[in-house]
C-alpha cells in the first residue's frame, strides 16, 4: 500500500512453498482484524486489516477529512482489506471492504463465489457485485465468460453455485459476458460492473 511505504506483510524467506497468504507482518509493525464495530476479531476470523507502525503514513497532504476516515488517534490504519489471520501469524486477503455484499444482514465476499464459479470448467472467468433488492437489502449478481464453444446457461450456473454455496450466498442474477473491465495489470474492475448492474 502507497500508505504503509509500501510494505505491511512479507513472506518468510525460508517458506518452502506459496500458502496463499500475504505473509506476516514486517518487523516493528502490528496488525489487527476488527469488524464492522471495530471490535478486534480472533484468530481465523474474518474482518478489516488494521495496521500500525513506523512505515505508515501520518495522513494525506492537505486532506484531513480523508485522513480521519482511515486514521484513527491511536495511528492505526484501516486499510479497506478484509483479511484473515491464521494460527502461525500468516494474514490472508479475503476481499476488498468496499466489495463486500449486505445480503440480509450477512457479509458476502465476492472472491468466495468467483472462485466457486471458476471451478466449473467451461466458466474462463468471474466477477460479483452487489445490486439492491427490495427483500434482501442486496443480492449477488454474477458476470460470467465462458469457454469458447460453451453453452452453458444461466440457470445452469446458478445450479452449479447451489452445490458450494449458502444461499445467501448464491448469485440470483446471473450476465454471461464476453470479457470483464480490467485495469492495465489485469485487475477486474468491480465498479464498472456495479455501474452496468445498476
Amino acid at each position: 500500500m502507497t500508505e504503509t511505504s509500501p510494505a505491511v506483510c512479507i513472506d518468510p524467506t525460508n517458506l518452502k512453498e506459496f500458502n496463499g497468504s500475504i505473509g506476516i507482518p514486517v518487523p516493528s509493525t502490528e496488525i489487527s482484524i476488527r469488524d464492522s464495530e471495530e471490535n478486534e476479531r480472533d484468530i481465523e476470523e474474518i474482518g478489516e486489516l488494521w495496521v500500525r507502525g513506523p512505515q505508515v503514513m501520518r495522513g494525506y497532504w492537505n486532506k484531513q477529512d480523508e485522513t480521519t476516515k482511515v486514521l484513527t488517534e491511536e495511528a492505526w490504519l484501516k486499510t479497506g482489506d478484509i483479511a484473515k489471520v491464521d494460527q502461525d501469524g500468516f494474514v490472508y486477503i479475503v476481499d476488498r471492504k468496499k466489495d463486500m455484499i449486505l445480503v440480509s444482514g450477512f457479509n458476502v465476499y465476492p472472491n468466495e463465489i468467483e472462485e466457486v464459479l471458476t471451478n466449473h470448467p467451461e466458466i474462463f472467468e468471474a466477477a460479483c457485485v452487489g445490486v439492491p433488492s427490495e427483500k434482501t437489502g442486496e443480492t449477488v449478481k454474477a458476470f460470467v465468460v465462458l469457454t469458447q464453444n460453451s453453452n452453458l446457461t444461466e440457470k445452469e450456473i446458478i445450479a452449479f453455485s447451489a452445490q458450494s454455496l449458502t444461499g445467501y450466498k448464491l448469485p440470483s442474477m446471473v450476465k454471461i459476458v464476453e470479457d470483464l473491465p480490467k485495469n492495465n495489470v489485469g485487475k477486474i474492475l468491480r465498479r464498472e460492473l456495479r455501474e452496468k448492474a445498476l
